[in-house]
């Protein structure tokens, strides 16, 4: 029975990471708005390393349409501006010699079905990865049973891993649905 718990234990924490992937990935998909996420991505080269761009300047959005990179060092302003352009997001930064403003545009209807049809890959990719989940864990039950565990005992977990594997598609086509409905808001 520790074996059973045990399986039932890491496959929903696999399926927990899944749905935290996908968050972390929705946040990557702007909506609109400007937010310092949108810049998450991007590296900078700081003295040689690719370092994230949080790391060497500060991230403000002043408005609803506007962030403001403040660098901690004055020579990081162009590497900083590079870095964003190479990044290709869409953004056309403006270096004013003592920070870097981003106007970010007004999503048209194209770029919003875009976005939506990319919150729809991420979310199919973390259903993916919520069925892997579920197909080690009855891999893994099957292998109980073949070392003499009772067939009742494995039916009943393949049952739990199931039903997890069902609330788990259910989240992530609610936070998919969030994201489709943020995304096609004007």
């Amino acid at each position: 029975m520790e074996e059973i718990e045990f399986i039932l234990d890491s496959t929903k924490e696999s399926m927990e990471g899944s749905l935290t992937h996908l968050e972390k990935e929705f946040l990557n998909i702007r909506a609109g708005k400007a937010s310092p996420a949108m810049l998450g991505g991007v590296k900078v080269d700081y003295y040689g390393s690719q370092t994230p761009i949080s790391q060497v300047a500060n991230i403000n959005v002043p408005d609803a349409r506007t962030i403001t990179v403040t660098p901690w060092e004055k020579n990081m302003l162009h590497p900083i501006e590079k870095a964003i352009m190479i990044a290709n997001l869409g953004f056309n930064p403006m270096n004013n010699g003592d920070n870097i403003i981003i106007s970010v545009p007004a999503l048209t209807e194209e770029r919003r079905r875009d976005l939506a049809k990319q919150a729809k890959v991420e979310a199919e990719d973390a259903k993916i990865g919520v069925r892997s989940a579920r197909k080690d864990a009855n891999t893994d039950i099957k292998k109980l049973e073949k070392d003499g565990l009772s067939e009742d005992v494995c039916k009943g977990a393949e049952e739990e891993v199931q039903e997890l594997t069902n609330a788990y598609i259910r989240k992530i086509d609610e936070l998919l649905a969030l994201k489709e409905a943020e995304i096609m808001k004007v």
